[in-house]
């Protein structure tokens, strides 16, 4: 790691040729079960009906074994510029891009579950320095949630949402940023309400893909899509389909295990929400690229953060204040194929001012990896709104 500049360090990520090698070793002595028991001809949804279809896991475990590159992921992240520093004794890793433009706005993107700073990796150039002059350019911020990436794992309870918002206030204004714009997705989205609603002083706007209700709301009023995004979101979190949330909240030591100590069992957890909750009919690799998967799938590998990333869970699933309510401007997008789509009507209860919203087309859970044009244009003109409304 390089020298350090106040209290502010440039970090370097590089993990050493031992463990990649043992990572490789670990894949070619992998242990699998046989194949699922209701195997169809792709391409299929219901090929995914138990899980990862075997033969869709093999064939990513033995790219990842043979033909995958970390090294390129690592100089990506050292382009863009990567730092490390303490707050609220936790050290947070981040991306960091000013941009050239005298007139950009600093802007703090956080990212989710499975997810991590791959999720924006791609955009942070275009959106620091654009090549149109006319469009908006940010000072970009990307940090790793506490138990993610490169920032460290907590050692105790307590570094839920309501903290993490708090400490992003720290981290921003430790480099220079008294305000700024954020975005966010899933517990990114999550972050960004409680930063918007907490800190209103500090926030000019923000960006979401992710948009919670206050609960209790009646469906009186509501059109027959809301009504139908109502009763999916909920058919989501009530049956089988919101296991995953279940397990880590309530035992994310149990399958923390399994996914720190097989790459395998880490691919499998994490692909498997990939595949569905993204815009496909079949495979996550029709819209993401499988390196794409691989850098986010190897990055929480190297760290060994797949046990301390499941705890945001039992930190803070659930947990989102009833009485908070965001009274800066919000642009809110809700994109068709998203595991929890919430009505407008909804929203207003706690954004008090939407000053923009967008239903797309096309694009699901991840859609900066997914619709990646679409996704950076509707964040700049989202945030565009949001600062011609101040």
């Amino acid at each position: 790691m390089p020298g350090s500049t106040g209290e502010v360090q440039a970090f370097d990520a590089r993990a050493s040729d031992a463990d990649l090698a043992d990572l490789r070793a670990r894949l070619a002595a992998a242990r699998l079960p046989e194949a699922e028991t209701v195997r169809r001809p792709a391409p299929d949804p219901r090929r995914w009906d138990q899980g990862v279809p075997l033969a869709d896991l093999v064939a990513v475990v033995e790219h990842w074994r043979t033909g995958y590159d970390w090294r390129s992921f690592e100089e990506r992240l050292r382009r863009i510029g990567q730092f490390r520093t303490t707050v609220d004794g936790l050290g947070i890793h981040f991306l960091h891009r000013r941009s050239a433009r005298a007139d950009a706005t600093p802007l703090i993107l956080t990212h989710g579950w499975p997810g991590s700073v791959r999720e924006f990796t791609d955009l942070v150039e275009e959106l620091a320095d654009p090549p149109d002059a006319g469009a908006p350019a940010f000072h970009v911020v990307a940090p790793s949630l506490p138990g993610f990436g490169h920032s460290d794992r907590p050692a105790t309870t307590g570094w839920g949402t309501e903290r993490i918002a708090a400490a992003w206030v720290e981290l921003m204004g430790r480099l220079g940023y008294a305000t700024f714009l954020a975005h966010g997705g899933d517990w990114g989205g999550n972050i960004t309400t409680v930063l918007a609603g907490r800190f209103p002083e500090h926030v000019l706007g923000i960006h979401t893909t992710f948009a919670d209700a206050p609960p209790g709301l009646s469906t009186d009023g509501l059109s027959d899509v809301e009504r139908r995004w109502v009763a999916e979101t909920r058919a989501f979190y009530d049956g089988p389909r919101g296991a995953y949330a279940k397990q880590q909240a309530a035992r994310p030591q149990t399958i923390g295990y399994a996914l720190v100590d097989s790459p395998v069992g880490l691919l499998a957890w994490i692909l498997d929400k990939f595949a569905e909750w993204s815009d496909t009919e079949d495979s996550p690799f029709e819209r993401i690229g499988v390196d794409a998967v691989l850098d986010d799938v190897t990055l929480y590998w190297l760290t060994r953060t797949g046990a301390s990333a499941a705890r945001i869970y039992a930190e803070s699933h659930a947990s989102m204040d009833p009485g908070l309510r965001v009274d800066v401007p919000a642009a809110i997008t809700m994109y068709p194929r998203d595991i929890e789509k919430i009505p407008r009507p909804w929203a207003q209860e706690r954004y008090r001012r939407i000053v923009r919203w967008r239903e797309p087309d096309a694009g699901g859970h991840f859609p900066s990896l997914e619709v990646p044009e679409h996704f950076v244009q509707d964040l700049r003109d989202g945030l565009a709104a949001v600062l011609a409304a101040r």
